[in-house]
C-alpha cells in the first residue's frame, strides 16, 4: 500500500515538471544570435559601429554554437531550421545591411544608399530562403552561395579594420563599401561552392590536415591581429571559394569535349 502511494505520489511529481525538448537549448543560442543582431543595428543606428561590429561577430558565435549543439544532442527540427534563418537575416541580413549604410553609404544620398545596402539583407534573404528549400538534402561539407555569416563577418571586420586604422578618405571610403556590397550580394546568390568549417575531429584532421591546418591558423592570426586579420581572413575564404568553383567549371568544359 505504501509502494502505491509513493508511486502515486511520484508520478504527480513527475507530471508537474514541465517538458523540456532537446531542441529548447539550441534554440536559445538562436535566440541570443538574433538578440545580438538587434542590438548591431541599434548600435549602427547610434554611430557605435565597432560596437555593432563584435555584435555581429558575436551573433556568429551563437550561429555556429546553436548548430553544434544540435548536431552533438540530435535535436535538429523544423523549427530550429526556422528560427535559426529568421535569427540569420536579423543578425547577417538587416545588421549589416543597416552597418554599411550608416557607416558610409548614407553620405552617397539616401536613395542610392538604401538600395545598394538593402542589397546585402535582400541577398541574405535569397540565399536562406534557398537554403531552405534545399535543407533536408545539402551536403554537409560545403555550401552553394556564400554563407550568410561569412558575408556578414566581411563586413564587420572591414568597418572594424576602418574604425582603428582610417587610412581610406570618404570617396574611397564610400567606393570600397558600395564595391563589397555588390560582390557580396551577388556571391550570397551565386552557385559558387564554399567549404563549411570543418570540425575538430581525429577523423577531419586525417582527412583534410592542410586545410584544417589552415582553419586553425586563420582562428589564431584573427585572436592576434583582430579586425584586420578577420577581413583578410575572409577575403581569403570568398577568393578561395570563387577559384575553386571556377576550376572546376573550366574542368567540366575539358571534359565535356
Amino acid at each position: 500500500m505504501r509502494e502505491d502511494k509513493k508511486n502515486e505520489s511520484t508520478g504527480e511529481r513527475n507530471a508537474g515538471i514541465p517538458f523540456v525538448s532537446r531542441s529548447f537549448v539550441p534554440s536559445v543560442f538562436t535566440v541570443m544570435n538574433m538578440v545580438c543582431g538587434y542590438v548591431a543595428i541599434v548600435m549602427s543606428g547610434a554611430d557605435q559601429f565597432v560596437a555593432a561590429g563584435w555584435f555581429i561577430i558575436l551573433a556568429a558565435f551563437f550561429d555556429a554554437f546553436d548548430g553544434f549543439l544540435a548536431r552533438m544532442t540530435n535535436a535538429a527540427s523544423r523549427f530550429g531550421i526556422e528560427l535559426d534563418s529568421l535569427s540569420d537575416l536579423v543578425s547577417f541580413g538587416a545588421a549589416p545591411a543597416y552597418l554599411v549604410y550608416k557607416f558610409g553609404l548614407e553620405d552617397i544620398g539616401v536613395v542610392k544608399g538604401i538600395i545598394l545596402s538593402s542589397m546585402l539583407m535582400v541577398g541574405s534573404g535569397l540565399r536562406l530562403a534557398r537554403f531552405n528549400i534545399g535543407v533536408l538534402g545539402y551536403r554537409k561539407d560545403s555550401f552553394s552561395g556564400l554563407p550568410t555569416p561569412a558575408q556578414a563577418l566581411t563586413v564587420a571586420g572591414f568597418v572594424l579594420w576602418m574604425s582603428s586604422e582610417p587610412f581610406l578618405n570618404q570617396y574611397q571610403l564610400q567606393s570600397a563599401l558600395s564595391l563589397l556590397t555588390i560582390v557580396l550580394a551577388i556571391l550570397m546568390v551565386s552557385k559558387v561552392n564554399y567549404n563549411a568549417l570543418p570540425k575538430l575531429t581525429f577523423e577531419t584532421v586525417k582527412e583534410k590536415p592542410v586545410q584544417t591546418g589552415l582553419y586553425v591558423a586563420g582562428f589564431f592570426c584573427v585572436l592576434i591581429y583582430q579586425a584586420k586579420a578577420l577581413f583578410v581572413a575572409m577575403l581569403l575564404y570568398i577568393l578561395l571559394g570563387v577559384l575553386r568553383s571556377l576550376s572546376l567549371f573550366f574542368r567540366e568544359l575539358v571534359f565535356q569535349r
